[in-house]
C-alpha cells in the first residue's frame, strides 16, 4: 500500500536518513592492522634475563608435541625406552636448527618449528606393512622402520622445496583474501582440539587443576599489583606448571595410582614414561643413525600428501604469527620462500633421522598472544634450549617426563587464542554481507567436519574411510582430507574466487589486502620480512 510498482517510497513521503546506532548506544573500533597491546613485537626486544626465560617456556611448551608424537608412534614400531628417548632428542634438535633456518631465511616470524601430527597416517602405514614380516627382534622392527620413514621423508621433502621455490605456493595465496584467511587461521586452533580437554580427561586430577591454575593466576591474580601484571602475564605458564607437576609427583609417591587402570597410571604418574632411566647423558644426534635409508615408492607418494597437509598448517599458523607479533601478514614470496625452506628442514629431518617431517607449531604462537611478546629474538633463543637438551639427554628427559595432560591444559588456552586470532582478520572485510558469511561458514564447518569424518572412520591401524586398491592413493586423500586448515584452504579458496568475486572486490577486503601481496605494496613488508644482514643483495630473486 505505501509502495509503489517497483517497491520504491512515493516522492512524497520521504524517509528519514537511518539513525546512527553505533553512535547513539557507544562507540565503534576502527580496524587495527597491528594489535596494539603488544609489550614488544617482532623486532623489538625484552631484556636478556626476562627473553631468556621466555625463551625457555617457549621450550617447555613446544615439548609437549614431540613426547606425544615420540610416544605414540615408536611403541608401534616396537623400540623400547631407550629408542623412544633417542628419537625425542633427535625431534628436538632438528626443531632447534629449523626454527633457526626460518626465522634467518624463511618466514622470519618468531615461529617454533616442531614436529608435525600430519604425518601420522602415512608412518602408521609404514607400521603395518611392517607387522606382517619376521624380525629378529623388535628393535629391528624399530629400525627397519624408522629407516623407511627416513626414505620417505627426503624424497617427499621436495614437494615442498618445488611449491616453495617455484613460486607455486606464493600464486596460489595470492587468491587469499581476509575471508579465506578467517576460517584456516580459526581451524588451525579450533583443529586441535582432540590435544585440548580430550586429552586432559585421560588425567583430569591434573590436567583440570592445571586449566584452572593457568586462567586464575594468569589473568585473575595479576591485577592484584602492578609487578604481579608484569610477572604473570609472561611467565604464569612456568609457575603453573612448575606448581602442578610438584602436585603429581606427591600423587604418584603417596600412591594415589597405584590401583588405577594402565592407561590412568602413564597418563598421570611422573615416573611411567621412563626417559629419565633410558636417555644417555651426552648423545649427539647424528646422519643415518639408524642405518641408510629404505626407499619405497608406496610410503613415498602416502608421505607426499603430509607434505602438502604441513604446507597448508604452516600458512594459516604464519598469518597468526604475523598477527600476533605486530607484524604486517606475510606476503606471497615470503610464504613461498618459507614452504620451500620447510622442504630443505624436511630433508635433513630425514637425514638426522626423524620420525616424522616439520610444520609451524600452533601452541608456542598461541603463547605469543598470551604474553603479549612477539619477539623473534625470544623464539631464537629458545633454539639454543632445544638443541642443549636434545645432546644432553638427562637434562632434556627431566622436563619430557612431565604428564601429558598438563600439556593439554595449556593448549586449551593457546589454542583457543589462535583460533580467534584467526577471527579477527574478519574486521578487514564486510562481515554484514551475506555472501561473505556464506563463504566463511561453509569453509569454516567443512574445515571441521570433513576432517572429523575421516579422522572418525579411521581404524587404529591407521587406514581411513578412502579404501582403494592403492594403499598410496588412501594414503594421500585420507591425509589431506583429515586436515582442517588443508580442507579450509580447498573450500574457501574456491568458493572466494568464484561467488562474485570481482563484483564483491570491496566487501571481500581486498583493497586493505593488496597493498600485502607485493613486495613494495606496503613498505612495512621489506622491515618485518627482509633478510637479515643485508644478506637480500646477495641472494637470488628466486629464494626471496
Amino acid at each position: 500500500m505505501g509502495e509503489t510498482d517497483n517497491h520504491q517510497a512515493p516522492p512524497s513521503a520521504q524517509a528519514p536518513p537511518p539513525q546512527n546506532l553505533g553512535l547513539s548506544r557507544g562507540p565503534t573500533w576502527v580496524p587495527a592492522e597491528q594489535l596494539l597491546q603488544l609489550h614488544y613485537c617482532i623486532h623489538s626486544n625484552p631484556s636478556w634475563p626476562e627473553a631468556l626465560l621466555l625463551a625457555f617456556q617457549h621450550y617447555i611448551v613446544m615439548l609437549g608435541t614431540t613426547v606425544l608424537i615420540a610416544s605414540n608412534l615408536v611403541p608401534l614400531m616396537g623400540g623400547n625406552h631407550g629408542d623412544k628417548a633417542r628419537v625425542i632428542q633427535s625431534l628436538l634438535f632438528m626443531s632447534g636448527v629449523n626454527t633457526l633456518l626460518q626465522t634467518w631465511f624463511g618466514s622470519r616470524l618468531p615461529v617454533i618449528m616442531g614436529g608435525s601430527l600430519a604425518f601420522l597416517l602415512p608412518v602408521m602405514s609404514i607400521i603395518n606393512d611392517y607387522n606382517d614380516h619376521t624380525f629378529p627382534s623388535e628393535h629391528e622392527r624399530f629400525t627397519y622402520t624408522m629407516r623407511t620413514i627416513q626414505g620417505s621423508l627426503i624424497v617427499s621433502s621436495f614437494v615442498n622445496i618445488f611449491l616453495g621455490y617455484s613460486r607455486t605456493w606464493g600464486n596460489l595465496a595470492r587468491l587469499f583474501s581476509p575471508i579465506v584467511i578467517v576460517p584456516v587461521v580459526c581451524v588451525v586452533g579450533l583443529g586441535l582440539f582432540a590435544r585440548g580437554f580430550p586429552l586432559l580427561a585421560d588425567c583430569v586430577q591434573i590436567g583440570l587443576p592445571m586449566l584452572i591454575l593457568v586462567i586464575i593466576t594468569q589473568q585473575y591474580l595479576k591485577r592484584l599489583h602492578a609487578k604481579a601484571d608484569h610477572i604473570l602475564e609472561r611467565f604464569a605458564l612456568l609457575v603453573c606448571i612448575a606448581v602442578v607437576w610438584a602436585f603429581a609427583a606427591i600423587l604418584t609417591v603417596a600412591g594415589a595410582y597405584n590401583t588405577s587402570k594402565s592407561k590412568t597410571q602413564t597418563s598421570c604418574r611422573t615416573d611411567r614414561s621412563y626417559l629419565m632411566s633410558s636417555a644417555p647423558w651426552i648423545k649427539v644426534p647424528l646422519p643415518f643413525q639408524w642405518g641408510t635409508p629404505i626407499f619405497k615408492a608406496s610410503h613415498v607418494f602416502g608421505m607426499m600428501g603430509a607434505a602438502l597437509v604441513s604446507s597448508a598448517e604452516s600458512t594459516g599458523t604464519y598469518f597468526a604469527a604475523a598477527r600476533l607479533s605486530g607484524a604486517t601478514p606475510p606476503p606471497p614470496h615470503v610464504l613461498s620462500r618459507s614452504i620451500g625452506l620447510q622442504g630443505i628442514s624436511m630433508l635433513l629431518e630425514g637425514i638426522f633421522s626423524c620420525c616424522v617431517g616439520t610444520t609451524a607449531s600452533v601452541e608456542n604462537v598461541g603463547l605469543l598472544g598470551l604474553t603479549h611478546i612477539g619477539s623473534r629474538r625470544v623464539v631464537q633463543m629458545s633454539c639454543g634450549f632445544m638443541i642443549f637438551f636434545s645432546i644432553f639427554g638427562k637434562f632434556g628427559a627431566f622436563f619430557a617426563s612431565i604428564p601429558l595432560p598438563i600439556f593439554a591444559a595449556i593448549y586449551c588456552v593457546l589454542f583457543g587464542i589462535v583460533a580467534a586470532t584467526g577471527i579477527s582478520f574478519i574486521q578487514f572485510a564486510n562481515n554484514n554481507s551475506i555472501r561473505n558469511i556464506y563463504v566463511f561458514g561453509l569453509t569454516l564447518f567443512l574445515g571441521i567436519s570433513i576432517p572429523q569424518y575421516f579422522i572418525m572412520n579411521t581404524a587404529p591401524n591407521g587406514h581411513g574411510p578412502v579404501r582403494t586398491n592403492g594403499g598410496w592413493f588412501n594414503d594421500i586423500l585420507n591425509t589431506i582430507f583429515s586436515s582442517p586448515p588443508t580442507v579450509a584452504i580447498i573450500v574457501g579458496t574456491v568458493l572466494d574466487n568464484t561467488l562474485e568475486a570481482k563484483k564483491t572486490a570491496v566487501d571481500r577486503g581486498l583493497p586493505w589486502w593488496v597493498p600485502f601481496q607485493n613486495k613494495k605494496g606496503d613498505v612495512r613488508n621489506d622491515e618485518f620480512y627482509r633478510f637479515p644482514l643485508g644478506l637480500t643483495e646477495y641472494i637470488p630473486t628466486r629464494f626471496l
